[in-house]
């Protein structure tokens, strides 16, 4: 299994005369590759659910979009590596053509791992040739966002490796020679930190880059509210199981309440009771659930029921926005090789914490467009504003995000059933 300096490659080093783009194009593409090191061929092949992917699907869909929207597009006398890979890797573009079905994905055992890692060095071999030139201003905006696009599914493809190993009785760990991490003992108390209501800016607004649902920039109403200063902990969880919530039908939204009970919903997922004692299945295998660690892979339906149970509310996206745009998107990202929430190890009060890294944390808001938003032409446009119907906003990026993918205005988004994400919860109320 990858050993904890490979998870993610360190920046490299390379001729001070090579282009920024180029390299970072390097960069991201050896940290995907790092990630299924150590993977075998049956690992990357198996689909455990219809929403998760295999992980030689994401390295090869991240490889298409590139060879797709890039390479094919500037280049008039390309020919693609393989002509059945435009139907194979298609995710959901439409104006691109037909596609494989999203829930037969795992049915693919051919291409095999190592044709698909061939295919990715074919396609990077045209890319760095392309690199070494000028791009237009459009050119280098594609390219930064397959990049930004291909780091959305390094995350996806440790999720969806977690969601597999789970279903195995054997609950193989991803990275179980990982080091036990050292943390703070005890837990720093929670407490909460007041906004004043008024009239603030929402969205992204400068030149670097962000995904297109990020803006327009827009000017929002806040109310008077307070943030709790840490997420919720997996002891409060302990807590509201103890105390009945999850049999108790007036925490839950209507549609919660019928998840509840049609799914037997009794814990967070990954969770398991142990002779009295609930262990939790990560990527380093099965382990003791740590209670002071902040709680993770629980839905919209758990995050709003917990906060009804306990008299507070979910915080809106603009709400969360507002509170994190002075702070360092810095926290417990993949780079520092947890791959798990951690507690807390500073011992601050009075100020917020754990707002990036860890877990994303579910908001009140649903997915929808900002005022004035425009999807851009083509089939790129069809990249985030077709799905603004019927999901949710979560902020802040999690353990298995990488850190230089994450801002105070990013806007990841699940369905409000999903929870094989790292997802978790902070509590906000009215002032």
């Amino acid at each position: 299994m990858p050993t904890a300096s490979a998870l993610l490659p360190a920046t490299a080093s390379h001729p001070p005369q090579e282009p920024a783009l180029l390299s970072q194009y390097r960069h991201v593409r050896a940290a995907s590759e790092m990630l299924v090191a150590d993977l075998t061929d049956a690992d990357a092949t198996v689909q455990s659910m219809d929403d998760a992917s295999p992980a030689k699907w994401h390295l090869a869909h991240t490889t298409w979009f590139f060879e797709e929207f890039v390479l094919a597009a500037r280049l008039p006398d390309y020919e693609p590596v393989d002509p059945q890979y435009r139907y194979l890797f298609n995710s959901y573009y439409e104006a691109v053509g037909a596609r494989h079905p999203r829930p037969k994905r795992g049915l693919l055992t051919r291409p095999t791992l190592d044709e698909v890692l061939a295919y990715r060095e074919a396609v990077d071999e045209s890319m760095f040739s392309l690199l070494i030139t000028a791009q237009t201003d459009d050119e280098a905006a594609l390219i930064t966002l397959g990049l930004n696009h291909e780091q959305q599914h390094q995350e996806l493809l440790l999720t969806d490796i977690l969601h597999l190993f789970a279903q195995n009785p054997l609950r193989p760990a991803y990275a179980p020679e990982l080091a036990e991490p050292v943390v703070a003992d005890p837990r720093p108390a929670p407490e909460w930190v007041r906004f004043a209501g008024d009239i603030v800016s929402i969205g992204h607004g400068s030149d670097d880059f962000a995904f297109d649902c990020e803006g327009p920039r827009h000017q929002v109403l806040l109310r008077p509210f307070a943030l709790c200063t840490h997420p919720v902990s997996n002891h409060q969880w302990f807590e509201f199981i103890e105390d009945g919530g999850y049999q108790t039908a007036g925490l839950w939204l209507s549609d919660g309440w019928r998840w509840v009970c049609d799914n037997q919903i009794e814990a967070p997922l990954y969770w398991e009771a142990r002779e009295g004692t609930w262990w939790q299945m990560s990527l380093r295998g099965m382990h003791p659930v740590d209670p002071d660690s902040p709680v993770t892979h629980v839905s919209f339906f758990e995050a709003d029921a917990f906060a009804r149970w306990a008299e507070r509310r979910l915080p809106t996206e603009a709400e969360w926005e507002h509170a994190a745009r002075s702070l360092h998107a810095t926290g417990n990202f993949i780079e520092g090789r947890a791959l798990r929430p951690l507690p807390d190890r500073q011992n601050t009060s009075g100020v917020l914490r754990q707002m990036f890294g860890d877990v994303w944390e579910w908001t009140a808001s649903a997915f929808l467009p900002y005022p004035g938003f425009q999807p851009s032409t083509g089939a790129v446009g069809e990249y985030n504003g077709k799905f603004m119907s019927s999901q949710m906003v979560l902020r802040g990026g999690s353990c298995v995000t990488p850190e230089s993918h994450i801002r105070a205005t990013y806007r990841n988004f699940f369905y409000p059933h999903q929870r094989w994400q790292f997802t978790g919860v902070r509590l906000a109320d009215d002032v």
